[in-house]
């Protein structure tokens, strides 16, 4: 199975950084892509940044400028950093990996437990 590990969530003031982490482990093939999604109080999940083993990235519209998603690839780590924030970015923010358990097995998407990002005002 695939265990996801979010860290680097906390309170932080409008305006401040915050870095959170993700580490991937157990038997795992690949990992195509990684990601963070988020979920704020009330509204549904929504995508935030993912970013492919190639280094290929998308991110959502309401953070793009504000956010840096990066990996390691060796490490099954995926990295989002977040600047200028606000208090709308408070959410819970979830991990996701799409990833290939063995070489002839199809790509299936894991959740990390998420991290709690609140930004006070």
């Amino acid at each position: 199975q695939v265990r996801l590990v979010e860290s680097g969530g906390g309170l932080v003031q409008a305006g401040d950084a915050l870095r959170v982490s993700c580490e991937a482990s157990g038997n795992i093939f690949n990992i195509p892509v990684m990601g963070w999604y988020r979920q704020a109080p009330g509204k549904l999940r929504e995508l935030v940044a993912t970013i492919t083993s190639g280094g290929d990235t998308n991110c959502a519209d309401s953070v793009k400028g504000r956010v840096t998603i990066s990996r390691d690839n060796a490490k099954r780590v995926v990295y989002l950093e977040m600047n200028s924030l606000k208090p709308e970015d408070t959410a819970v923010y979830y991990c996701y990996v799409r990833a290939k358990l063995h070489l002839m097995s199809g790509l299936t998407d894991y959740w990390g437990q998420g991290t709690q990002v609140t930004v006070s005002s």
